[in-house]
């Protein structure tokens, strides 16, 4: 099991960072996205991330051609997806397996999705179930709850699907194979969750639209679409770990360069900002995405309650708990049940993990508190959850710390040490 030791730093730090993970979200989209149409797609910028790259490797089983320079790569679709001769390796995105199980419900052919032993433990039943509900064929362990996912791709019904999760995966999962249905679905959660998919094939020429009672109303396509080219912007999810890193050094101000700013993406900002810190926002385009930069310059913390925009901070509580164990006063996270069902139980793995550090929490089934105190030295195990891993590193540079199982970090951020190490420099 790989290991690593942060040191905490000896001063505070004040840095520009232009060189933060590209969106992962996005990132994956490109990748499935680019195959609905007859063009070469150009994407900048993509993740170079195990899991992103995992998604590529699937498009091109599925017959494209990947030219790729690092960062820089084009996407050539081929005329129809073909059924590939082996299986399709998700790696530990509950994004890929997700999405393309909604891509693939509607093509013909055989397919069989896995992923590594964190993914295959993940319920896949949320997209599972209302697929098959319009027509999918799809088995897999525990009826289908569980990866490896075998789908029999064919013929899709409309349908009008209220869902009972507020999640971005389900949503675009849905509305994937609504493009292949064979009249216009209609889609609807009780909070908008990410809405990156519903941007991109707006902007490749799906007639997709948000009615005023909320109903996401999805055409199927009747043609291939319009290619992307597109820069992936920096993943604001990741950005965040540094903006903790300002929010808790004192002294200590971040520049996180070229954001996404979409407003699905960045209330986790806007909950550190409650909490005291100074945060600025400065957008410099708006294509495809709003993108810009966000500036973290610290101010002493105080205790916030969070019991909605769940769906908007899913990935970036983990964070803000370390952001809360600094506070004044006791934080309070309601609402947030699916937490339990992400690469870890993050209530458990959160909870758990801020006890050794000598944190006062009390857990719940769907949350938990921290009541602010003082960091101190411990050795955690992130249960190989990237999210707690890189947390508890950003808590490590206030009081030393040895994190267990860290290689999900190389799968879902491969520079992030090289950056914290820019902050002693």
């Amino acid at each position: 099991m790989q290991k690593v030791f942060i040191p905490k730093v000896e001063n505070s730090f004040n840095v520009t960072i232009n060189d933060i993970a590209s969106d992962k979200s996005i990132s994956h989209r490109c990748a499935m996205f680019s195959l609905l149409s007859d063009k070469p797609s150009h994407i900048k910028n993509f993740l170079q991330g195990e899991d992103t790259l995992d998604s590529l490797k699937i498009a091109q089983k599925l017959g494209a051609i990947i030219n790729r320079d690092k960062g820089d790569v084009t996407i050539i679709p081929p005329k129809e997806l073909s059924e590939p001769d082996d299986i399709l390796d998700c790696g530990n995105a509950g994004t890929g397996m997700r999405l393309y199980a909604g891509l693939l419900s509607g093509i013909k052919g055989s397919f069989v999705l896995t992923g590594d032993k964190y993914l295959r433990s993940r319920p896949m039943n949320r997209v599972v179930k209302p697929l098959r509900d319009i027509g999918a064929k799809i088995d897999g362990r525990d009826n289908g709850n569980l990866a490896p996912l075998h789908i029999r791709g064919g013929n899709l019904k409309a349908f009008k699907y209220h869902s009972p999760i507020d999640s971005a995966q389900i949503k675009s999962a849905l509305i994937l194979a609504a493009l292949q249905a064979n009249e216009p679905s209609f889609y609807k959660e009780d909070l908008l969750s990410r809405d990156h998919t519903e941007r991109m094939l707006k902007g490749m020429g799906v007639d997709i639209s948000t009615q005023d009672d909320g109903w996401i109303k999805i055409y199927p396509i009747s043609t291939k679409l319009k290619p992307l080219n597109i820069t992936v912007p920096t993943d604001p999810s990741s950005a965040f770990f540094f903006a903790v890193a300002a929010a808790i050094i004192p002294g200590s101000k971040v520049i996180l360069k070229n954001v996404t700013l979409n407003p699905t993406r960045i209330e986790a900002y806007e909950i550190l900002k409650q909490m005291g810190a100074n945060i600025t926002y400065i957008q410099t385009e708006d294509i495809y995405e709003p993108m810009g930069d966000i500036v973290v310059e610290y101010a002493p913390l105080k205790a916030v309650t969070i019991d909605k925009n769940i769906a908007w901070l899913i990935d970036e509580l983990p964070a803000l708990s370390v952001a809360m164990s600094c506070a004044q006063g006791t934080s309070t996270i309601k609402n947030a049940k699916e937490l339990r069902v992400k690469e870890s139980d993050r209530i458990s793995s959160v909870v758990n993990n801020l006890n050794l550090c000598g944190i006062k929490t009390t857990e719940y089934e769907d949350g938990y508190t921290v009541e602010g105190g003082e960091l101190k030295s411990a050795t955690i195990n992130s249960h190989g959850d990237h999210r707690i891993a890189m947390s508890f590193a950003i808590a490590g540079l206030l009081c030393d710390m040895n994190i267990e199982d860290t290689q999900c970090i190389e799968t879902s951020f491969p520079n992030f040490m090289d950056i914290i190490k820019k902050l002693r420099d």
